[in-house]
């Protein structure tokens, strides 16, 4: 279970937006013994997919790709030399940095403030459990 601020944390929104959500039906959640609400994990992951599935929008997405690992966010620096880019973003609670070729970022026109979205396809990836101690 979880409380709508730590909901919040996870889903990268404010827990303005998480009661909105509970509130409109979008997400369910449960009353505890002190009358807050908590959000079983089951249905906070099952939202999350779904919403994986609709682009994070609710609107089916345009495009379509083999890369399932979507995340927008905000480009917070951009390194550029002769061949290569940096491209660093801010996606919700993530840090997200690319590498690609300085022609692609031209391209993109990306930019600090630019509003972007990291897709990640990858064939190694590290899960870790976070330290709650």
């Amino acid at each position: 279970m979880f409380r709508i601020s730590e909901a919040a944390a996870l889903l990268g929104v404010s827990a303005d937006t998480v009661r909105r959500w509970v509130d409109g039906g979008r997400l369910s959640a449960v009353r505890d013994e002190h009358g807050h609400r908590r959000v079983p994990g089951a249905e906070l992951a099952a939202f999350v997919r779904e919403q994986g599935r609709r682009g994070g929008d609710g609107e089916p997405g345009e495009r379509f790709s083999s890369a399932r690992n979507r995340m927008r966010g905000i480009v917070t620096d951009v390194r550029r030399d002769g061949v290569m880019a940096q491209v660093e973003m801010q996606a919700g609670p993530f840090r997200v940095v690319s590498l690609m070729s300085r022609e692609a970022a031209d391209e993109l026109a990306l930019e600090v403030g630019v509003v972007a979205e990291a897709v990640v396809k990858s064939t190694n990836v590290v899960v870790e459990l976070p330290d709650l101690g």
